[in-house]
Order: C-alpha cells, then sequence, then structure tokens
C-alpha cells in the first residue's frame, strides 16, 4: 500500500489569451461551453465536463495581488501558446469540424492516432492549440 495521496483528475486547467470578448465568441458562443465567471480584464472561466478551463490575460496574472484581498492567489501566468485537449465522443467528431469550419476556424490536423483515435486541432483567437479528441487516445491497453 503506498502512502502518497489520490490523485482523481484535473480540476482545471489554464490557457493564456490576449481578449477576453474574442476568448468568449470561440469558447462560450462556438464551443457553447458554461461561462463560470468573468472578470473583467483579467480572467474568463468556463466549465467543460468536469474541468474548469481557465483563461487569463497573461499580463493581468502577473499583478501581484492586493493584501486587502480575500483571494490571494500568487502572481502567474505564461507566454506563447497553450494546449488544450477536449474529450469528444468518436461520433460526435464530424459535427465538431462541421462546426469548426462553418464558423471559419481553420483545421490545422485532422488524423488517426496509431492506436485508433482520431483528433482534429484548430487554433483558437490567442493562438492556443485546441484539440478534440476521442477518450481511447489515453485509454490503458494493458
Amino acid at each position: 500500500m503506498s502512502d502518497t495521496p489520490t490523485i482523481s483528475g484535473v480540476l482545471e486547467a489554464a490557457l493564456y489569451v490576449d481578449d477576453l470578448d474574442a476568448a468568449a465568441i470561440f469558447y462560450g458562443d462556438l464551443l457553447r461551453l458554461e461561462e463560470v465567471r468573468r472578470q473583467d480584464p483579467r480572467n474568463l472561466f468556463y466549465r467543460a465536463g468536469a474541468t474548469i478551463v481557465l483563461l487569463f490575460v497573461a499580463r493581468e496574472t502577473r499583478i501581484p495581488p492586493r493584501s486587502d484581498t480575500e483571494l490571494p492567489v500568487p502572481p502567474h501566468g505564461a507566454t506563447g501558446p497553450g494546449h488544450l485537449c477536449f474529450n469528444v465522443p468518436a461520433d460526435a467528431l464530424d459535427g465538431w469540424r462541421a462546426r469548426l469550419e462553418n464558423a471559419g476556424i481553420e483545421i490545422e490536423a485532422d488524423f488517426n492516432w496509431p492506436g485508433g483515435a482520431r483528433s482534429i486541432y484548430v487554433r483558437d483567437p490567442a493562438g492556443n492549440s485546441v484539440e478534440f479528441a476521442e477518450p481511447k487516445l489515453w485509454e490503458r491497453t494493458a
């Protein structure tokens, strides 16, 4: 028996954006994720299944919190594009491809991995790599 505490999943994942309005059009309007919170000019949060997608304006996350705040989250942030992969059932991938293309989103790649899982890659307005993939991409085979 291990003394290592259990990790049961990813609670939140962060991407960094330049424009919250453009991010809202992509993640809220196009992908139809449920908005959880928006705090201009700093962040926009969405629910994606059991995970929260955090979209931060990087320059805003580098500002230290005020000493009187109830949320003393330390400064953080990244530069350059990140990556996020959405878990999508195989039979929904064609629908997602069509929805993205109809919205004028360029499909960077659409292929089947050696194990048989399919992935579709696009870029969000900030240049982040956004993938839509079958869950079997990471299923254990042994």
